[in-house]
């Protein structure tokens, strides 16, 4: 019997090869992109282990669970870590970027997460960048949650390693990720004798045996299936136009901030000001004395395939995060979300107004 996930013609160096470059034309960048056969952070994880050893001095911005990961590993890879964390409610400014230059002038390389879904911020970073190039540090970003839902331009905005992954906003697979790498990168992996090679975690491999050998013979056998569909989501993405996709996951964020609001019962936006606020996803902070994992339990049990989910840990009791993003950043979602939401309060005892919050919506969607 045959099977169309099982039965497929191998995929071959130049289609792999070909796949690469229509991410590298999602990302608008001249520089060399990599695909990693692998969730996101693994090339999170190879860009640090690569670029950061001891003597290195590290500017390591946190502003939610992504960026204390970073900070690990860049101790771990010997490197004097200086983190600059801010409250989750809220995002970092490039004025706090610069103060930290000022504290630590001998920082040399910076890790930035752009938009948290985890806590609902996203980050300025073309202002961030412009800063990161005064002192002349190596710049690594985390845009695997941004990548199709706000603007992404890593050359423009002087970004050396830049990490993607598909299975956000763009709508696409978990099991293969990108990541663009300056020629200043390169440069610092390959004189890093502490960066991994010949590893599932090296790029220098990628670069001396894959790029270098003009991409005409992979290091191993592709995740063939995560590549079809990754080269999927970029043909639907080509086909929507990128525009058309950030304005949707942009009007997804607004019309959910501004039903929660109109829903009442005490929810209201986790992240402060909208300026602040992520496109992919929106959190919300728990009415006072509710538990938001219980509220969420409550709403997915009426719908469980609504994206909503409680916060992370210590935020399980306060933070709910509705996940427009991809698909999911459309009108309906939103709708049926909040009206799950609205109902579960209800039966906690909570005055809540669902036909306000049609309203909003509908009225952010126009």
């Amino acid at each position: 019997m045959t099977h169309p996930f099982l039965d497929l013609a191998p995929l071959s160096a130049q289609h792999f090869a070909a796949i690469e470059a229509r991410v590298a034309g999602l990302l608008a960048t001249e520089q060399d992109v990599v695909i990693m056969q692998g969730e996101a952070l693994l090339p999170l994880e190879g860009c640090i282990r690569g670029a950061a050893r001891p003597g290195t001095t590290a500017l390591n911005v946190i502003t939610g669970p992504y960026g204390q990961t970073f900070g690990n590993w860049l101790r771990d890879c010997g490197a004097t870590v200086v983190d600059l964390a801010v409250p989750f409610h809220t995002a970092v400014t490039a004025e706090q970027v610069r103060q930290a230059f000022a504290e630590h002038p001998g920082i040399d390389f910076v890790s930035l997460v752009h938009a948290e879904a985890a806590t609902g911020n996203t980050n300025p970073v073309a202002e961030i960048g412009e800063v990161v190039r005064e002192h002349g540090a190596l710049f690594m970003l985390d845009a695997v949650a941004s990548v199709g839902a706000e603007p992404l331009l890593p050359d423009a905005w002087g970004v050396d390693l830049c990490v993607i992954g598909a299975q956000k906003a763009m709508g696409g697979p978990a099991g293969v990720s990108a990541v663009s790498v300056s020629e200043r990168a390169w440069q610092r992996i390959a004189a890093n004798p502490q960066a991994p090679r010949r590893s599932y975690l090296s790029l220098l491999d990628w670069k001396e045996r894959w790029i270098d050998g003009g991409r005409k013979a992979l290091l191993h056998a592709p995740a063939q299936l995560e590549m079809l569909a990754l080269e999927a989501c970029v043909e639907r993405i080509e086909t929507e136009g990128l525009d058309a996709l950030m304005a949707r996951h942009a009007t997804a964020a607004a019309a959910t901030r501004a039903g929660a609001l109109a829903l009442g019962g005490g929810l209201e936006p986790y992240v402060y000001e909208a300026r602040d606020a992520a496109p992919v996803a929106t959190t919300l902070r728990a009415p006072s004395g509710t538990d938001a994992s219980e509220l969420v339990a409550k709403a997915l049990a009426a719908d469980p395939v609504l994206p909503l989910v409680a916060g992370g840990g210590a935020l399980a009791k306060e933070m709910i995060r509705v996940n427009h993003y991809g698909p999911d950043a459309t009108r309906g979602v939103v709708h049926a979300c909040l009206a799950a939401l609205g109902a579960a309060m209800g039966e906690a005892g909570l005055t809540v107004d669902l036909e306000a919050a049609r309203r909003a919506v509908t009225q952010a969607w126009r």
